[in-house]
């Protein structure tokens, strides 16, 4: 076992794992630091599987909320509706109803509308350049119906076509993307220090493995903190969180048909995202108290209880990004540094045995999609369970 330089608080507590994982970007390197724990050197071997079997990253999904990004709402729009179209052709039976298109502005409320702070607290009073939350939820049910979830399969999927199964994964692919994307798009033009990109490091195919039961206590000891270069496990599932549906549905009270459509997380892959993002955690901002007691009122009130490890109330950090390579730089000369270096070209895990692999093809290539196809193929479902 190893100790390094301390780079954020929740690091004091934890030795790391011997082996580093380095991921190359376009001109830039980074070491990651796993914390030692049964999860950690589990999620590490799950990794290496993902590297040894060269399982192809998906690279279309892998860089959120990163503003200057030429992914932009327009762009996002275009990819959406061509897999929208793709899915409209096909012949379904029974059919699925015909999906609608979209346009940025269902997505996006003006510029022309007032916007900027709002110290009252009230947000609708400047709406410009927020998230409309309608389509996003429309197009998540679209992409709900048509997969289903890991443990039952849509009768719509199983039927599909290899075009179509692959559109229907765009679905919510490019529901996320949206909404980040529209989140950090606001916030640069308001508060550009608190712009949220982030880093989902996903492989086409990941296999899924049960969470243990010792597990579910790594959620309440993270809950929703998240640090600059924090790494955490990623969400491997189908559906909708608890937080989201608080956050997304404006705090609803919650029904039978709401409840069937949440998920708890209970898997791990070797899969994992990075916050590129400021850090802010509820013991050193206000406004994450306020919404965290919010959060916790509105549990209490429709009956889950915050204690309860199962249901998975937090995001489980498994390590941090060693920062000394940014010289410990605040966020936004990290954000420039790495603005220019969306695009991983290989990840690698140094140990005793070396493990590698590189991702030559990139977003500019004529090609992407049909490698993305073509290796869905070898086992195509969502991900697949072991």
């Amino acid at each position: 076992m190893q100790n390094t330089e301390q780079t954020v608080p929740s690091t004091e507590e934890h030795n790391f794992l011997f082996e580093n994982i380095i991921v190359q970007y376009n001109n830039r390197q980074i070491r990651i630091n796993l914390y030692d724990t049964p999860l950690g050197a589990r999620f590490i071997e799950a990794l290496k599987d993902n590297l040894e079997k060269k399982r192809i990253l998906e690279k279309n999904f892998c860089f959120l909320g990163w503003a200057d990004s030429k992914r932009n709402l327009q762009y996002l729009c275009d990819e959406l509706n061509k897999h929208i179209a793709q899915i409209n052709t096909f012949n379904f039976t029974p059919a699925y109803p015909e999906l609608q298109t979209f346009e940025p502005f269902d997505f996006q409320y003006p510029n022309t509308l007032p916007t900027g702070l709002c110290p009252d607290g009230d947000e609708w009073a400047k709406p410009g350049l927020r998230l409309k939350h309608d389509a996003c939820n429309l197009l998540h049910r679209y992409f709900e119906e048509l997969q289903g979830t890991a443990w039952e399969i849509s009768n719509f999927y199983t039927q599909a076509d290899h075009n179509t199964k692959y559109a229907i994964r765009q679905l919510n692919n490019i529901c996320h993307e949206i909404e980040s994307w529209v989140l950090s798009h606001r916030k640069s033009v308001v508060e550009p220090e608190w712009m949220r990109p982030s880093q989902i490091t996903t492989f086409l195919n990941a296999p899924r493995y049960d969470l243990h039961e010792e597990d579910f206590e790594l959620f309440k000891k993270n809950r929703y903190d998240r640090e600059l270069g924090g790494v955490y496990l990623h969400w491997s599932q189908v559906g909708k969180t608890l937080i989201e549906v608080y956050r997304d549905e404006d705090a609803p009270k919650m029904t039978d048909t709401m409840c069937s459509e949440i998920n708890h997380q209970k898997y791990y892959s070797g899969e994992f995202d990075i916050e590129w993002g400021d850090t802010i955690t509820e013991s050193t901002h206000d406004f994450k108290k306020e919404e965290m007691d919010g959060f916790r009122k509105w549990l209490k009130e429709n009956n889950y209880d915050w204690e309860d490890p199962k249901l998975a109330l937090g995001y489980i950090k498994i390590g941090q990004v060693d920062m000394t390579g940014f010289e410990h730089k605040p966020f936004l000369d990290v954000y420039q540094s790495m603005k220019d270096n969306l695009n991983i070209k290989s990840i690698h895990i140094i140990g005793n045995k070396n493990w590698e692999n590189e991702y030559p093809y990139t977003l500019d290539s004529k090609d992407w999609k049909q490698i993305q196809m073509e290796g869905l193929k070898r086992g195509y479902e969502s991900r697949s369970m072991r």
